[in-house]
């Protein structure tokens, strides 16, 4: 046990014998490291060309939208004013929606991720102003 003892003073008088060096390596290292950098950014569009190639051949099979976003959802009446009384799936009542919003300028000019509600959204959404995210929440309450 001795032994290990006056081992491990050796080492911590090396570690500071190590750190005066690295500002030294530190400093010409950049000189180093400038030439194989510009290698490394000629050689990365190669990388990149390959790569989509390999992306063309791997979808062989189409996706398949999710059955439950496919149903026909009946809307509310308050719903039914903006989208329609049709039966539309999810997706189209979301899209419907946006198009309402957009076409009425609903959405906030400073914070794009706010919707301002007119009269008739604001029957759905039950206050003057919802977040986007929070906006699809609000309308599935409205289907059935």
């Amino acid at each position: 046990m001795a032994t290990a003892k006056k081992a491990a003073p050796a080492k911590k008088a090396a570690a500071p014998a190590k750190k005066a060096a690295a500002p030294v390596k530190a400093a010409a290292a950049p000189a180093k490291k400038a030439a194989p950098a510009k290698k490394a950014a000629a050689a990365a569009p190669a990388a990149k060309k390959a790569a989509p190639a390999k992306k063309a051949a791997a979808p062989a099979k189409k996706r398949t939208p999710n059955a439950a976003f496919m149903k026909a959802m009946t809307p509310s009446a308050h719903l039914a004013a903006i989208i329609g009384d049709k039966a539309v799936p999810r997706t189209e009542v979301t899209k419907k929606v946006w198009e309402y919003i957009k076409k009425h300028e609903l959405q906030d000019k400073a914070q794009k991720t706010m919707i301002n509600a007119d009269a008739k959204l604001k029957e759905i959404f039950k206050k003057a102003q919802v977040s986007m995210f929070e906006m699809t929440k609000l309308i599935n309450s409205h289907l059935s």
